[in-house]
């Protein structure tokens, strides 16, 4: 097996982690919990899937042949407050994933040196990805840290949770 395939398999393996924690996290909330804003500063679960859904589109859609960053995208809407339910929601983060996994499950090892432009920045597709993925598991922990805010005692751990000093 060369670099190439296992850098895939790893990429892939760690952007399925980071969505699923996100999963997990939507399971626990209630509709209204999507729309939580803790300040004016923050932004909701629901604003945060709506721009990674914006910014999936964009990065991932031609991602070999086109900047990263599409003319049609309105990224400052993203951050708009707008009157979808959480299956919409829902709906937009599968959306975003699918075209991501598609994506990826279409690179070959001999596409990971070649060179692409995100906001005509140049980028070999390894930083790209790598660009990618830090960004959206910044997100995801966006998400996860105000499900446990919202959910308070009644959160389930996503991992290994914190020992009961009374048991």
């Amino acid at each position: 097996m060369d670099i190439g395939t296992v850098y895939l398999g790893s990429v892939i393996k760690r952007f399925n982690e980071y969505k699923t924690l996100g999963d997990k996290t939507f399971a626990q909330l209630s509709e209204n919990d999507f729309f939580f804003q803790p300040n004016e500063a923050s932004n909701s679960i629901a604003v945060i899937i709506q721009h990674m859904h914006g910014n999936m589109l964009s990065r991932w859609t031609n991602f070999l042949t086109e900047d990263g960053e599409k003319d049609w995208r309105q990224r400052d809407e993203e951050f708009e407050i707008k009157d979808l339910s959480r299956e919409q929601l829902i709906q937009r983060w599968e959306e975003g994933w699918n075209l991501l996994f598609d994506t990826l499950d279409s690179l070959t090892t001999g596409d990971l040196l070649k060179q692409i432009t995100i906001r005509q920045q140049p980028l070999i597709v390894v930083d790209a990805i790598n660009r990618q993925l830090a960004h959206y598991s910044s997100h995801v922990g966006q998400v996860v840290y105000l499900g446990k805010w919202i959910r308070g005692n009644q959160w389930t751990s996503l991992s290994i949770p914190k020992k009961n000093p009374a048991q």
